[in-house]
């Protein structure tokens, strides 16, 4: 089965990516072409496990019943353009001559070939075990993915960018790559810097990507799955995902803000921003100048977000850590000065929302 994989990639990369990239005059910056042919096919495997697999378990087993699903058109759009969360890959690549400066990543047997900053030169013993070296990787990377989660929610004008992907109020497999492109370029340098610095090679990153990926794929899914009382406290799942995406409730107002893990539960658990125990509940933003989303295609929302970022930036309070909302002008405004009371429920046709802790019944007979 290697083999066979080997050689698919060594084919469309001779015959795919090599020739544009020389047609695009990039084959000596953009690293190497079989490591960029390798993420794109994961990139398309991607697609078919959300497609074949997490698609129809949403028609099985959906946590909300919709009228139809209109509101997700945009996300499927976004997964399309995205090719399936490949742009961290892309970035990883581009870092490599970065990569190299440091030593580059670990690709020979000598220590010489060892970069300095990389996790086997400090324990080189870990390269007799590629399965555990990888799990460290992961642990790494889904740390760093924790706790940059937390900044995008807390620093007002990353959160104008990141808020446009937790605006969308039909929360299917396809909103994991809604998101604005500077967003998504800022998450995959943080995310890539953590690659090149532990060592990872190209191919082995594509792999930490696509688990990651899928996983959030699977988590921002409309089912009902949860993973039980004791794995949902180490893995996340969509039930663990969906409270992340909850509506503000203006009486509890801090509810929403947990559950940011990628794959690792245990990091809200162990930093006390896990929130488990709740029925399913409408998800979106209550801040109606980010709702307004919903009413924009795929350009609309570039615009929208990016003219949120832009408001916020340019501000001394976009800078300043805590929670907003967004006033006139985009002038980021802390919650506790907005009043989001009579917001919550604003959400127009098609959405129909049957949390399944309300009615059960209903949603399982579909």
């Amino acid at each position: 089965m290697s083999e066979l994989w080997s050689h698919l990639v060594s084919w469309f990369s001779s015959h795919g990516v090599l020739p544009v990239l020389q047609f695009l005059h990039l084959e000596g910056l953009a690293g190497n072409p079989k490591d960029i042919a390798e993420s794109l096919l994961i990139a398309a495997l991607q697609l078919c496990i959300i497609g074949l697999i997490f698609r129809p378990l949403e028609s099985l087993v959906p946590a909300e019943k919709w009228s139809d699903r209109k509101l997700t058109r945009v996300d499927f759009q976004y997964t399309l353009m995205m090719l399936v969360g490949i742009f961290p890959v892309f970035s990883f690549l581009v870092l490599t001559p970065i990569a190299n400066y440091f030593g580059g990543p670990d690709t020979g047997p000598s220590d010489a070939s060892v970069s300095p900053l990389a996790i086997t030169h400090w324990l080189p013993a870990l390269k007799q075990h590629p399965w555990l070296l990888f799990f460290c990787y992961y642990v790494i990377y889904d740390f760093v993915y924790y706790w940059m989660h937390r900044l995008q929610h807390a620093l007002p004008w990353w959160w104008a960018l990141h808020s446009m992907h937790h605006s969308t109020r039909q929360m299917s497999c396809w909103t994991n790559d809604r998101g604005s492109l500077i967003d998504g370029f800022l998450q995959s340098m943080v995310l890539a810097t953590v690659g090149i610095v532990m060592g990872v090679e190209p191919d082995q990153f594509a792999w930490l990507v696509l688990l990651g990926e899928l996983v959030q794929n699977f988590s921002h899914a409309n089912v009902r799955i949860g993973f039980g009382p004791v794995f949902s406290r180490v893995f996340v799942d969509p039930k663990f995902h969906r409270l992340h995406h909850m509506l503000v409730d203006p009486e509890r107002p801090g509810l929403h803000n947990c559950n940011f893990g990628q794959v690792l539960s245990v990091w809200d658990v162990v930093f006390g921003t896990s929130l488990y125990g709740m029925a399913p509940r409408p998800t979106g933003v209550g801040d109606p100048t980010v709702d307004a989303d919903n009413d924009h295609g795929l350009i609309g929302l570039h615009w929208a977000a990016f003219k949120r970022f832009w408001g916020a930036v340019r501000r001394p309070a976009g800078w300043k850590l805590g929670e907003v909302a967004f006033g006139p002008d985009y002038e980021p405004i802390p919650v506790e000065q907005w009043d989001g009371h009579g917001m919550v429920g604003h959400h127009p046709a098609p959405r129909e929302n049957v949390p399944q802790g309300v009615a059960s019944q209903e949603a399982s007979a579909v």
